[in-house]
């Protein structure tokens, strides 16, 4: 599906918000749960879906995986995909309504991509050496 300004709706969105999903299921809901005193659930958890634990030993990938994704989808929408824009490609009159609400979209996706990766990020690699900072003092 394109949307108005020529993003692909149904390609990197999609793909940056499942790949940003991942980084918060395998680091930063179970350390949140953790955190709350959660951690029994975590255990049954990791119990019934063991594939997180694969996930939460290559987080380094993940998360560099995850964030060269959003990246470049924020590169793509708001700076390729502009350039790109003809008018023979804008939505025709009849459809207008329907490619802003495509792209509407898809920035929304990308930003809630984003905003769960930066979740994810700080529970992952922040959130620890603060709170052993904070314990030692």
């Amino acid at each position: 599906m394109q949307a108005s300004n020529g993003t692909n709706v149904s390609g990197w969105s999609y793909l940056s918000l499942f790949s940003s999903i991942s980084t918060l299921l395998c680091c930063a809901l179970p350390s949140l749960l953790v955190l709350i005193g959660l951690g029994a659930t975590v255990a049954s958890v990791l119990a019934t879906v063991p594939w997180l634990i694969t996930l939460s030993k290559d987080k380094d990938w993940v998360f560099g995986i995850s964030g060269v994704l959003i990246f470049s989808n924020l590169i793509y929408v708001y700076r390729i995909a502009p350039r790109l824009k003809t008018p023979d490609a804008s939505c025709k009159i009849q459809n207008a309504e329907l490619c802003k609400t495509a792209s509407r979209l898809s920035r929304v996706l990308l930003w809630f991509s984003a905003a769960i990766y930066a979740i994810g990020f700080f529970s992952a690699y922040v959130l620890g050496p603060i709170l052993i900072w904070l314990d030692s003092r």
